[in-house]
């Protein structure tokens, strides 16, 4: 059994997806970003960053004790590893699914939530930071398409990388027209009509009905307004205990 600590944000829908593909068995333990719970000292103990998703998995390949796993791209290999799917044995297309995988992580991820932070959530709307990430966002979406021109998916098999990267396109919400990438656009609609990753998103209406924005000041400050002191304050509570 693999405990998940997820919310309903692109990152969490990566390690669902996963899980469902691989028809592993899974328990979901709901983490409300929004109401700080990522700061809970039991959290915090698997998940140092105070961010989501985390899993414990209670049955590890070296049939040790349970091994906890933060950060989705790094979930996503050892999940990987661990089952033998959705990740090349052949040294160089493995290389190109971790290529894609790391792309995801540090580029396409990073990008797009900055574009979703100013485009969306900020209450002072700054041009220029709109207009960087979008376009940054936009670059990133031609990336893909090309890279989709000639093959399925983005190491060839359907691989961690399409995971990686799915959940993070769109289009409605970073100010993009998914008609100028056709090839990305048939890639998505590929994925989307997946019954595993149907499945996964099976999960947000359940969890969070609402899910929809930032709607109050707590929640801003909460998601938006952490420093170096939030996270030692976490860590004093967590002492205390």
């Amino acid at each position: 059994m693999i405990d998940v600590h997820y919310w309903t944000t692109p990152n969490g829908h990566k390690i669902t997806i996963f899980l469902e593909e691989a028809g592993l068995q899974y328990k979901i333990f709901p983490v409300n970003i929004g109401k700080g719970e990522q700061f809970k000292a039991e959290f915090l103990t698997i998940s140092p960053n105070n961010r989501i998703p985390a899993i414990v998995d209670h049955a590890p390949p070296d049939g040790g004790k349970p091994i906890s796993v933060f950060e989705s791209g790094a979930i996503l290999f050892y999940l990987a590893n661990k089952t033998g799917k959705f990740i090349a044995k052949d040294m160089r297309e493995r290389m190109q699914t971790l290529e894609w995988l790391f792309w995801q992580m540090g580029g396409l991820g990073p990008m797009a939530g900055q574009y979703n932070h100013f485009g969306n959530y900020a209450q002072e709307k700054l041009q220029y930071a709109i207009d960087r990430y979008r376009n940054e966002v936009n670059r990133l979406y031609g990336v893909m398409n090309k890279r989709l021109a000639d093959r399925p998916f983005l190491a060839g098999e359907y691989s961690i990388a399409d995971m990686a990267c799915y959940p993070w396109i769109l289009p409605e919400r970073q100010a993009q027209n998914i008609a100028d990438f056709p090839h990305l656009k048939r890639w998505h609609e590929t994925i989307k009509a997946r019954p595993a990753v149907v499945k996964a998103y099976e999960w947000t209406p359940k969890i969070n009905p609402g899910q929809g924005g930032i709607r109050t000041a707590e929640e801003r400050a909460i998601l938006f307004g952490q420093t170096a002191a939030s996270v030692k304050g976490a860590a004093d509570r967590a002492a205390a205990r």
